[in-house]
């Protein structure tokens, strides 16, 4: 009989090693932070960060990086049950560089493929997947196989339950074309009910960059939800029964690469509270900007609590 969680992500893992050090190009950084990494692992953290029972399916090399990453996820309270180690492959690395506050250039170390791409359909808890409250994936574990197919056996089990979530993380460094993406995203989005990404991601999705056109061709293309992240002009959610606009909150940015996992991870906690579409994305605003302020960002998500005080400190102003 399968566990139930909340939450269950599918997708990348790996170790971040941020520089200690702002201003400054990789080769003149001296000391580095070191914290697990991967969008959809990082958004499991979030969720677990507001109580939510979260798991994340990804796969890391047998090497001491993998063992850390299961340490650090059982110490910030996510299920790593689902993770298993590929031999002959190394777990990932991820640097950046830290010019705040709106530039992070990041270096991966994926090669010659990520362990996180080698997630196969035969190894998958179908039945946990489907009963999660919600399953969230991402475009990145669309770029390769067999994580492609691995994906698709996922949503399959879903049958299209509500919070099938799709974040459109499009990384170009991951793809061997835009068009490629293209493709694959549309091919997923008719099996998913919620997706989630910024303008630039939109127009791999759907060809649309202007917010409201962006989410009208997502709800077209078969969601329910659609969430198109603005940046410092804030956010703009879409379902059939209208639009919310939701204005940034305003913080001083120390690195801004966890925000949207931070953002993420509350969306889920929102949506399965059962608020109301505006009210789940100014908290999920609010979260994310609580991780832009922080260095790292698996370690820099914030709980609950957090979020609502500085939604309530933001009201006062």
């Amino acid at each position: 009989m399968s566990r139930h969680f909340d939450v269950v992500t599918m997708g990348r893992v790996g170790v971040d090693l941020y520089p200690l050090q702002d201003n400054v190009g990789l080769e003149d950084v001296e000391t580095f932070s070191k914290s697990i990494g991967g969008s959809a692992t990082n958004v499991a953290i979030a969720a677990a960060k507001h109580g939510l029972r979260s798991a994340v399916i990804t796969r890391t090399g047998p090497d001491a990086f993998g063992r850390f990453v299961h340490q650090e996820l059982r110490r910030l309270g996510v299920d790593d049950s689902f993770i298993t180690p590929v031999e002959d492959l190394l777990t990932p690395l991820a640097f950046c560089e830290n010019y705040p506050p709106d530039h992070f250039p990041l270096q991966f170390y994926r090669l010659p493929t990520a362990p996180d791409l080698m997630i196969r359909a035969e190894e998958l808890d179908l039945a946990a997947i489907a009963d999660a409250g919600v399953f969230w994936a991402t475009v990145t574990g669309l770029s390769a196989e067999p994580s492609r197919a691995a994906h698709h056996a996922a949503w399959e089990a879903r049958a299209r339950r509500p919070l099938t979530i799709l974040d459109l993380d499009y990384r170009p460094v991951f793809w061997k074309a835009k068009q490629d993406a293209t493709e694959q995203v549309r091919a997923a989005l008719p099996h998913v009910t919620v997706a989630i990404g910024n303008k630039e991601e939109c127009e791999v999705a759907v060809g649309e960059t202007e917010p409201r056109a962006a989410a009208e061709a997502l709800l077209a293309a078969g969601v329910e939800i659609a969430i198109v992240k603005q940046g410092p002009k804030g956010v703009l959610g879409m379902t059939a029964d209208g639009v919310v606009e939701v204005p940034p909150t305003p913080v001083q940015v120390i690195n801004g690469l966890g925000a949207g996992d931070g953002f993420g991870g509350a969306v889920c906690h929102g949506l399965l509270q059962g608020w109301d579409l505006e009210t789940v994305l100014r908290f999920a605003n609010a979260a994310g900007a609580i991780v832009a302020t922080r260095r790292e960002c698996s370690t820099a998500m914030p709980t609950t609590a957090e979020v609502q005080a500085l939604l309530q400190e933001v009201s006062n102003v």
